[in-house]
């Protein structure tokens, strides 16, 4: 399974990206850091991210996406955009009808460091020694990114499987349902419209549609 996390922050929005399943060694595939201007407008900022976000999906064609939950902070200002760049990325991922999955912090400590009160420099640490990397990936911001990958990798296998079966369903119904709006209306089917009653097939049947 390949696995994008996402650290959400406009000015800073880390994403990495993992693959692996659970009990074997991972491997790194990206990791970066998508980046705003702090003094750029508001609306610029979220399309920056947007487009850093959308871009690196379809480059490495993650098979679901992690992103971390943003709880309410005491600068209001600041987890407002950080819920922002959350939002984004969840949408990018349902645009292209991949698994979204929360985590939270400590899920995420907990996953790769045993401690869900674990500071930085320990889940960083971890992350290096886990993906067996020569150099720690910096900033912070992106070693998160890559703690949230992990952590569905270990977790959210069975998640990312239900997903994909629900969305399964879900595109069965609406095929279903366009169908029979179709027959309703009359609009014909991509095979056509029904043959005259009593009309001979091709196979030699009688009073069936053509094929």
């Amino acid at each position: 399974m390949r696995v994008m996390g996402v650290d959400p922050g406009l000015t800073r929005c880390g994403v990495g990206v993992v693959e692996g399943v659970p009990g074997r060694p991972l491997r790194l595939v990206h990791v970066t850091v998508v980046r705003t201007a702090p003094d750029e407008e508001h609306a610029l900022r979220l399309l920056g991210v947007e487009r850093g976000i959308e871009a690196l999906m379809d480059e490495l064609s993650p098979d679901a996406v992690a992103v971390e939950r943003v709880f309410s902070q005491h600068n209001v200002r600041t987890v407002m955009g950080t819920a922002q760049a959350a939002g984004i990325a969840m949408l990018a991922a349902a645009r292209r009808g991949l698994p979204v999955a929360l985590h939270t912090p400590s899920e995420a400590k907990a996953a790769v460091t045993g401690n869900g009160r674990a500071d930085k420099a320990q889940v960083t640490a971890m992350v290096t020694r886990l993906l067996q990397l020569e150099a720690a990936p910096r900033p912070a911001d992106a070693a998160d990114a890559l703690a949230l990958a992990i952590c569905h990798v270990w977790r959210g296998g069975p998640q990312a499987r239900l997903a994909r079966a629900q969305r399964s369903r879900i595109e069965d119904a609406a095929r279903a349902e366009r169908e029979r709006l179709a027959a309703r209306t009359g609009t014909p089917s991509r095979n056509g419209p029904p043959a005259p009653r009593g009309a001979r097939t091709r196979s030699g049947d009688r009073g069936g549609s053509a094929q």
